[in-house]
């Protein structure tokens, strides 16, 4: 059950007003805010401290696909997880946050990674397979 929570917190921190996983970085760590013309950065937040780990032993750099790469399975990854979320009765309360990801936003490499980097996460640290995909 805690594992649960955990991934809820984890969730609820990918979500604000519909962005998948989106923190304005137009604030420093203190509050105060930062103007920059017309850029918005976004931040992942996880909260499970074993992603920390998973994440630094990942093999390749972030550079080795492209950005449209990490979104394409983004956008996958996410429409099962919602999926699943959306029949609690088969899938359990696990998927219990529902994950808004901007097809037509521009989240970058950096948080597209790391966000295909946690649904490889869960696969693994889990055991769930999201998606079936060939040679897996």
């Amino acid at each position: 059950m805690r594992r649960v929570y955990i991934l809820l917190v984890l969730i609820a921190g990918l979500l604000f007003s519909g962005n998948v996983c989106a923190q304005d970085e137009n604030q420093d760590k203190k509050g105060a805010e930062i103007n920059s013309a017309d850029s918005t950065e976004y931040e992942l937040l996880v909260f499970d401290a074993k992603f920390d780990t998973f994440l630094t032993t990942v093999s390749y750099q972030k550079n080795f696909h492209s950005n449209d790469y990490y979104r394409n399975w983004n956008i996958q990854y996410c429409a099962e997880w919602n999926a699943r979320h959306q029949n609690p009765a088969r899938y359990g309360s696990f998927y219990e946050t529902y994950i808004h990801y901007g097809q037509s936003v521009d989240y970058g490499i950096d948080l597209n990674f790391k966000l295909y980097q946690y649904f490889q996460f869960i696969e693994k640290e889990y055991n769930i397979v999201l998606i079936h995909r060939k040679g897996n």
